[in-house]
């Protein structure tokens, strides 16, 4: 089957609205809830599936929470990366839900807030990643590994820009305050 991409829909980030609401009151004590992934970045072409990252505070939350989001129709893929995120997904119209939990301090969590404001402030890496994506996508015919692998050196690069960016002083005050 071959991989799916879609031109950004504006109602993404109202979809996402209503979809983190509803999923809060699934979970027992969500310390955020962000919306993660290619539908967060306006622009940006993407699978069609919006990607929910939600933080809580302690592992008995994380399997409150899972009983409780199995029980509303998510299923249950388990920590597949080692990242210690545990993804959950929904067939929803019109687009599904990839739903991670994780906790607080996660790495990949935080990666992945830097990767989309990376791209939310930088159009023309996101355009580049778009380009990317959709060669991968006609390239793989199907193949996720392909497709996914063909990415890594971009998202690696990405996030290695987007720190040194979030090191550099934003302003005089900022330079003055480095140098002393």
């Amino acid at each position: 089957m071959p991989i799916r991409l879609v031109d950004y829909d504006p109602g993404w980030p109202a979809l996402f609205r209503s979809r983190s609401a509803a999923i809060a009151t699934l979970l027992s004590r969500p310390v955020e809830i962000h919306h993660i992934g290619s539908t967060s970045v306006p622009g940006l072409c993407a699978k069609p599936k919006l990607d929910i990252d939600a933080v809580l505070s302690t592992a008995e939350d994380r399997l409150f929470a899972t009983e409780r989001l199995q029980e509303s129709g998510y299923a249950f893929h388990g920590d597949p990366y080692g990242a210690d995120r545990w993804i959950f997904t929904k067939d929803e119209t019109p687009c599904g839900t990839r739903l991670y939990l994780c906790l607080l301090g996660n790495p990949a969590h935080r990666d992945r807030i830097l990767f989309r404001d990376y791209l939310r402030t930088h159009p023309e890496a996101a355009g580049n990643y778009a380009a990317l994506k959709r060669r991968l996508a006609m390239e793989a015919k199907g193949d996720w590994d392909h497709y996914t692998g063909g990415k890594s050196d971009f998202v690696a690069d990405t996030l290695q820009r987007a720190l040194a960016e979030r090191r550099q002083p934003t302003d005089i005050t900022d330079r003055r305050l480095s140098a002393d």
